[in-house]
């Protein structure tokens, strides 16, 4: 029988959440995301020292202010990142807007209409790349403008279906509600234990999924944020997964049958009417959900951290690079 991993690639789009472009190699993933986070580990890794040495070279080479030098060595790191990546799987690649413009649309425009033209600059077009940004409000409303301008979206840090239904009405190309970190805080809340069944995670993207397909949202629904095996395969058939490296070689070595849970053709129906999720609306909707406005603001502060921590490091190789 084939294994797990195989059987999830024939009713939903596997997605490698990594920037290990060795990971990448060897797991074969449609399409592959990467976050601040995950450029961080990448770029200590030793692997990738010449990608992280070109771009201190060029950053070596910019003028302007110490800060913008270095924001933009960074960007520079992920976009490079991102057209490796992109050289190795046939679908798209998803590079972050920084995280520390999640509450500022204008910013996130900007930000996101340069990383396209760096993309497009080294002949990768923006059919190959999706702009992944925070779903705040002023994240959301970048998006709509974005994907009015032809450039895909990934609306990231989703925790619920406020979120999702704003995503929606942006005609947002694709969200990625985080499961594994829905199940964290009600853990920490002292509450559960949790099958895959009732993991609160997985009931919020198929009630996501459900909405969507009752109601003809095209946005695409990708899960994310995996805590087991057990989330990914009670969310099989979800438009597309996106999985760590870890438990995507679990699935790979997990035998016996796999059976879809989610069908586009055959959809749950959604468990309300059609919402009206307006800036009001929304607001005090993500305010009235505890779990969704500590999620996504506790996301932010981390890939800030993180996005941080990666620029004192390229900022320590720029000035190393400057006094050799």
């Amino acid at each position: 029988m084939a294994s797990k991993l195989d059987q999830l690639r024939t009713m939903t789009v596997v997605v490698a959440d990594t920037g290990d472009l060795e990971a990448v190699r060897r797991l074969k993933p449609v399409d592959c995301t990467t976050n601040p986070t995950l450029i961080l580990k990448a770029v200590e890794m030793p692997a990738y020292a010449s990608l992280v040495d070109e771009a201190i070279a060029w950053g070596r080479k910019q003028s302007g202010t110490a800060e913008a030098v270095v924001g933009a060595t960074c960007d520079r790191l992920a976009v490079t990142f991102g057209a490796e990546l992109a050289g190795i799987v046939p679908g798209r690649v998803s590079t972050e807007v920084d995280a520390d413009l999640s509450f500022d649309t204008a910013a996130t425009l900007e930000k996101a209409r340069a990383l396209i033209a760096a993309y497009e600059a080294r002949g990768i077009g923006r059919d190959r790349i999706l702009i992944k940004i925070a779903s705040t409000w002023e994240g959301i409303q970048a998006a709509k403008v974005l994907q009015g301008e032809g450039i895909d979206c990934n609306l990231t840090l989703l925790f619920s279906l406020a979120q999702a239904v704003a995503c929606g009405d942006a005609k947002a190309f694709l969200i990625s509600p985080f499961v594994g970190r829905i199940l964290d805080w009600y853990v920490k809340a002292g509450q559960g234990p949790y099958t895959a069944e009732t993991d609160p995670g997985v009931v919020s993207v198929r009630a996501i999924h459900a909405y969507y397909k009752t109601y003809g949202v095209e946005t695409v629904v990708m899960g994310a944020s995996f805590r087991n095996i057990g989330e990914i395969e009670a969310l099989a058939g979800c438009d597309r997964l996106t999985i760590g490296p870890g438990l995507l070689d679990e699935l790979a070595a997990a035998q016996g049958e796999l059976p879809r849970r989610l069908d586009p053709q055959k959809p749950a129906v959604a468990a309300g009417p059609k919402l009206d999720v307006d800036e009001k609306a929304f607001r005090f909707m993500l305010n009235e959900d505890a779990m969704a406005t500590e999620k996504l603001a506790e996301g932010i502060r981390g890939f800030v951290k993180d996005l941080r921590a990666l620029r004192g490091l390229v900022a320590r190789r720029l000035e190393d690079a400057r006094a050799a």
